[in-house]
């Protein structure tokens, strides 16, 4: 039997939670056993129908090619996980901007929020990640991935654990943390299904090929071992009953706020910073046709990231009960990651070193390449906040929501797509995408909502941050908290536009994709290329006779 594993284990899963439902100690766990029971259950049914019980014969080369199957399942659902997530955006966006559209209690803001954080970051992001680690270690090291049908089970370990965690948002089911919301015994099922992921990589690392391990390698490495060790200390808790959703952190006060934010910070750091680097490392050189600028910056810049950023949480902690030297500790480390952060987008930029002209004509590439500006923009931005005196305006206002979102879409989603782009055509062997024009689409869409989203958001949050230290002549506050709520009310509006812009170029890469995928070719005018288009004069050249 080709899924006999598969079956035993889906169909043991629903029995397991089917009892867990049944003995559960309170109705929130009940009601999330059920849900996680039915997947369990049309999966082994699923797999039941796709079972052939003949026995099929071995193929004796099956250990020479490259695991491909798996990596296209995880480039539609990075696809689809990054249209939903960025539909939840916009409905978050929305709830605040017009508060009579929070329906209670599983689709108000509170629930929404951590949804959609969540389905971006992990969902779009970790789907996105996973799939370009098995994609790159295989064709770096030249060799299959490892453990057989391990892979299989990381990917859709990995689309269990997003269910159960979007699930449990919308059903109200929360440790309170942020970045880490999902309670424990899902935080379990994610550090089984992470370890999986580590031992796949590390295990075709092993068995490579080629000597030489290429650097997007070490830092898809770091970020599995260290998001690793984050996970687990973070979310060390201790459950009230083994059938029930409530747990306690091992940590409280300042200590459990520092631990958060030595994940939460990290988590951007390893998650969001090292394992897209490792993309970028990989796809800029392959969509130039470049070698990477400088193999020793690259080098430089892998050990000083991971050594610098694991120190900078406690800057999300200024002004609080943390003893002021840890605060002035995360300050300095801070600032001094914005070396080695540059040094990392200079090295991308520095790779198109002679062939700039691949950018006009190469709207992926030009995706590619205005991710690297805005890694550098958010770069330069994030150790600026964590000055002290800055900070003491930008905190908890939107200027810190600008500058997420600005690094989020325009660093991380913009590598992402052009990853997608590359990778879709090469694994279904198409010879193009469906319509290249629709790329350059999808990049001013995506640029325009972002700038739309971030300008919006420096503006309102410094605003915001201005209204609430402006003091009278005799002491007393000028505004109230619910006045500088309503000045707030048309930059709201303005998100959700640059929002919508957003989702509508990642609406438009879907379609894009699936076209590509189903074989399809637009009938469109081509780019100008290199042989009818010359840099230097910015003029077109007469087409040959």
């Amino acid at each position: 039997m080709k899924y006999g594993t598969p079956v035993v284990l889906t169909g043991l899963g629903a029995f397991l939670t089917l009892l867990a439902a049944a003995f559960a100690q309170d109705t929130l766990f009940a009601q999330h056993m059920g849900l996680i029971c039915a997947v369990l259950a049309i999966a082994t049914v699923v797999l039941l129908r796709m079972e052939n019980f003949k026995t099929a014969p071995k193929s004796a080369d099956l250990q020479l090619e490259y695991m491909d199957t798996v990596i296209r399942y995880g480039v539609i659902a990075t696809a689809f996980w990054g249209v939903v997530g960025f539909l939840v955006g916009v409905v978050a966006a929305s709830q605040l901007a017009w508060p009579e559209l929070n329906f209670g209690p599983y689709l108000n803001f509170g629930r929404i929020r951590p949804l959609h954080t969540s389905a971006v970051i992990f969902a779009f992001g970790g789907t996105a990640l996973v799939t370009a680690a098995f994609y790159i270690v295989q064709r770096t090291c030249r060799a299959r991935l490892w453990g057989g049908g391990l892979p299989w089970f990381v990917f859709w370990g990995y689309q269990l654990f997003i269910f159960m965690a979007a699930t449990g948002y919308l059903l109200g089911i929360t440790q309170g943390k942020e970045y880490a919301e999902p309670e424990w015994y899902v935080d379990l099922w994610l550090t089984i299904v992470w370890v999986a992921f580590l031992l796949v990589f590390l295990g075709t690392i092993v068995k490579r090929k080629e000597p030489h391990i290429y650097v997007a390698n070490w830092f898809f490495l770091s970020f599995i071992v260290t998001v690793a060790m984050l996970h687990v200390v973070n979310g060390l808790s201790m459950p009230v009953s083994l059938l029930g959703t409530k747990s306690y952190s091992a940590f409280a006060g300042v200590q459990d706020a520092l631990t958060q934010w030595w994940y939460g910070h990290n988590a951007v750091g390893f998650f969001l910073t090292a394992g897209f680097l490792g993309m970028m490392y990989y796809f800029v050189p392959k969509q130039a046709n470049r070698p990477i600028y400088s193999y020793r910056l690259s080098i430089i810049h892998f050990w000083g990231l991971i050594f610098l950023y694991i120190w900078a949480g406690p800057h999300h902690l200024h002004y609080t009960a943390l003893p002021d030297w840890a605060q002035t500790l995360g300050m300095v480390f801070s600032v001094m990651l914005w070396m080695p952060s540059w040094g990392g987008m200079i090295n991308g930029l520095m790779t198109l070193q002679g062939a700039w002209d691949k950018v006009r004509t190469d709207p992926v590439l030009r995706m590619m390449i205005i991710s690297l500006a805005f890694y550098g923009m958010s770069t330069f931005e994030g150790p600026m906040m964590s000055i002290k005196t800055v900070n003491s305006l930008s905190h908890y206002t939107d200027w810190t929501i600008g500058h997420v979102h600005s690094g989020a879409l325009g660093w991380n989603g913009m590598i992402t797509f052009g990853a997608l782009y590359f990778l879709t055509p090469r694994l279904w062997g198409r010879a193009q995408l469906y319509s290249p024009r629709m790329v350059n689409w999808h990049f001013w869409l995506a640029t325009l909502g972002i700038v739309v989203y971030a300008a919006v958001m420096w503006v309102s949050g410094i605003t915001q941050g201005l209204m609430w230290r402006e003091y009278d002549a005799q002491g007393y506050l000028v505004y109230s908290f619910a006045e500088s709520i309503e000045a707030m009310h048309p930059y709201y509006v303005m998100r959700v536009v640059g929002g919508l812009l957003y989702l509508a170029g990642a609406i438009v890469m879907a379609y894009n994709l699936t076209m590509t995928i189903l074989g399809k070719v637009r009938d469109e005018e081509p780019f100008a290329s290199e042989s009818t288009f010359n840099p230097a004069s910015d003029k077109p050249l007469a087409p040959a006779e």
